[in-house]
């Protein structure tokens, strides 16, 4: 396994990330070779217990997000695929959030990329205020962020997505001496009529579609689309 993503490394490409099983698996095959080398047994422990703390660093990296310290794409597929098989064990409700940042390649190209970075970051800090502790907010690439809401429905949901909506819409982005207009589209969907979810997350990413084809700074539900 360490061999075929070895082989498929791109030393040109800043996303790319190491599976966390990969790590798993370098894990044990160090612990296998300090193992073997002629070392006094505290000693070897205090290795193992640097190397431990390294892999449990590495392993956390790797489901971060490095610019905004949000969690990942990764971290969002396996969390959500948790989520979703959690609400529908005990019956309760689940609501998913897509969230693109306004006209997003215009700071990038007015101002530089530092100016796109600093909107994301600023945006990233916003967001993981809005929600509860018991919501999940993650970069999911790009100007695009995913939100799963916990023990809430589609209609509950829009409480908290407007309210950041509006905090985003009035937050004062300053760079370079400027004041940015900075606005959010967001579209939300619910784990209703038993929704796999994939079917969440495209019913989520229509409702961002239609939020953005309706001018933009706005919620959309999926349940609009019905």
């Amino acid at each position: 396994m360490i061999s075929e993503v070895m082989e498929n490394i791109n030393i040109n490409d800043k996303d790319f990330e190491i599976p966390s099983d990969v790590l798993d698996e370098i894990q044990r095959n160090i612990q296998n070779i300090i193992e073997g080398f002629d070392i006094p047994d505290d000693n070897k422990m205090d290795v193992i217990k640097k190397i431990n703390f390294m892999y449990t660093q590495t392993k956390q990296m790797s489901v971060t997000d490095a610019l905004t310290k949000l969690y990942n794409r990764r971290r969002f597929e396996s969390d959500f695929e948790r989520e979703y098989k959690r609400a529908k064990r005990y019956k309760s409700e689940l609501s998913l959030a897509i969230i693109d940042i306004d006209f997003f390649k215009k700071f990038n190209d007015t101002y530089g990329h530092s100016c796109g970075d600093y909107v994301l970051k600023e945006a990233a800090y916003l967001m993981l205020n809005n929600f509860r502790q018991t919501d999940f907010v993650f970069r999911y690439g790009g100007e695009e962020f995913a939100v799963i809401l916990t023990e809430t429905s589609g209609e509950n949901s829009l409480i908290p997505l407007e309210r950041l909506r509006k905090t985003i819409e009035d937050y004062s982005f300053k760079f370079g001496g400027e004041i940015l207009n900075v606005t959010i589209s967001i579209g939300v969907s619910s784990n209703t009529d038993f929704k796999t979810p994939q079917e969440m997350f495209d019913d989520a990413d229509r409702a961002l579609y239609n939020a953005k084809n309706s001018g933009r700074n706005m919620v959309k539900s999926a349940g609009e689309l019905i």
